[in-house]
């Protein structure tokens, strides 16, 4: 057997010691659908998708509003809130499952319209993708591969939404969230919980494959749920992840100063709130009212918000998890921009 030849030493890169988000900023279409336009499709009413769901209106993107636009949008705003310049970015990813091309991903389109040629991918993690995102971030900024990475959540979830289906018609919006990580001197993330339950993957699916509608003359698909199990999960399986993530950070909740969790639907926040007994002075995100379900754009979303309109503190300390199709899960504790 060969033997190495032993007379190279590798250079490491280095990175920041800490890394902690700069800025936050978001894209939400013009057009708001209220729940009275969708109601006849579906035999139903205001009240009764108000009473399972939260919801009394979303965001709808219009015939300009794509992937791409609304991720560039998104990321333009991130990026003045967090004082740099365009340039300063060294990788641009972006968390979707619309993007309508299978290849190329959106991010290297979505660098190109922002003038950079850097490390640009996607990542398919459904509504835990931004938190995926944010913890790959951390890890590029920490590891040297990187000083500011723009990180994406960005849904155009009406091209896959069943307008007759009475369980996901009300459900799915449009919109797209973002964050600047670059370095800090500080700790500003806690440690990821992150995981899978791939034995339940048909939980929440696309209705059909590609292959299927390529080989069987089927319908464009559409994103089909199983809401009953998709409850129970979210609510009793979160809770502890939630938990571990607050206990990792090496805080309790007591020192929070607010919680942002996936706008999956107002019943399951409610609950994950009644288990996890956070201090009822918590501000609390609740986009969905609004915004509904933007999967990986809810809680860059909300977090904007909430910061623009005074709800929740800069340079607090914030739970954020995310939880979705897959089933796929993430949690950290980060301080706020």
């Amino acid at each position: 057997m060969k033997a190495p030849k032993g007379t190279g030493h590798l250079v490491a890169s280095h990175g920041s010691r800490h890394a902690r988000i700069w800025g936050v900023g978001g894209f939400r279409p013009e057009r708001v659908v209220l729940n009275s336009e969708l109601v006849e499709a579906i035999d139903s009413s205001d009240e009764w998708i108000q009473e399972r769901s939260g919801i009394k209106q979303r965001r709808w993107a219009g015939p300009e509003d794509t992937v791409v636009s609304m991720s560039e949008a998104a990321a333009r705003d991130a990026i003045a809130a967090a004082g740099i310049r365009v340039e300063q970015v060294d990788a641009v990813i972006i968390s979707t499952v619309t993007h309508p091309f299978q290849t190329p991903a959106a991010a290297p389109i979505v660098a190109d319209r922002l003038g950079l040629r850097c490390v640009a991918f996607d990542i398919s993690a459904a509504c835990a993708g931004y938190c995926h995102g944010i913890s790959l971030a951390n890890d590029m900024v920490r590891g040297g591969s990187a000083r500011f990475v723009v990180v994406i959540g960005v849904e155009k979830l009406t091209d896959f939404t069943d307008l007759t289906d009475r369980g996901t018609a009300f459900i799915f919006a449009d919109g797209a969230g973002a964050a600047v990580v670059g370095p800090s001197d500080v700790p500003g993330f806690g440690p990821t919980i992150w995981g899978s339950d791939g034995s339940h993957w048909e939980t929440i699916r696309q209705t059909k494959s590609w292959l299927e509608v390529r080989d069987q003359g089927l319908p464009h698909p559409t994103i089909g749920m199983a809401g009953q199990s998709v409850f129970r999960w979210a609510v009793w399986s979160m809770a502890p992840v939630a938990r571990q993530a607050i206990e990792a950070a090496g805080i309790t909740p007591d020192d929070l100063d607010a919680f942002l969790p996936h706008q999956a639907n107002m019943r399951i926040i409610d609950a994950l709130l009644k288990q996890l007994k956070l201090p009822a002075d918590i501000p609390v995100a609740r986009d969905i009212v609004e915004n509904a379900n933007t999967s990986a754009a809810s809680i860059p979303l909300a977090t904007e918000r909430m910061l623009r309109e005074g709800d929740i503190p800069h340079g607090g300390l914030a739970l954020q998890i995310g939880f979705g199709a897959g089933l796929v899960y993430a949690a950290q504790v980060i301080v706020l921009p």
